[in-house]
Parts: C-alpha cells; sequence; structure tokens
C-alpha cells in the first residue's frame, strides 16, 4: 500500500464521525462543520484520487466542489449571523 493509498483510506475512515456531526447536531454551527469537513474530505479525495488514477478531470470535480463548499458556508454563516435580526 503506498502513502497515497494510506491517506485515501484515513480519509474515508473520517467520514463516519464527520457525518455523525452532521446528523447530531446539537447546534445548528455544529451541524454546518459536519457538513464542512465532508465537503473538504471529499475534496481532498478527489484530489488524491487524481494523484493514483492519473486523471485530471478529478482536479476539476475538487475544484468545484471546493468553490460549492466555500459559497454554502458562506451563507450558512450569514444565516446564523442575521437569523436573530429580523427587525433589521
Amino acid at each position: 500500500m503506498s502513502f497515497l493509498e494510506g491517506a485515501l483510506l484515513a480519509l474515508t475512515l473520517t467520514l463516519p464521525f464527520a457525518v455523525y456531526r452532521l446528523v447530531k447536531g446539537p447546534t445548528l454551527p455544529d451541524r454546518v462543520v459536519g457538513l464542512d469537513l465532508i465537503t473538504s474530505v471529499a475534496v481532498a479525495m478527489a484530489a488524491l484520487y487524481a494523484l493514483l488514477s492519473g486523471q485530471t478531470a478529478f482536479l476539476d470535480v475538487a475544484i468545484a466542489l471546493a468553490l460549492f463548499a466555500f459559497l454554502a458556508t458562506l451563507g450558512l454563516a450569514r444565516y446564523i449571523e442575521y437569523r436573530g435580526h429580523k427587525g433589521d
């Protein structure tokens, strides 16, 4: 097993913990962190798979997923920030 395969396996083993944090919460910011962790692990897995397989298309997938995750995190952070300010 090469180093890249071991790193891919380690990232795969972190996913259940991130899903647990996403499902159990207990608060909305905890769920946002869980979702952000899942997308970060998915980006890393796509990049590692691109290195292992030599297919550069997976790097495009990783870049698009990272952009989507960044925008989703910004949107959820804005929602958390302003959800208590209904009168403004």
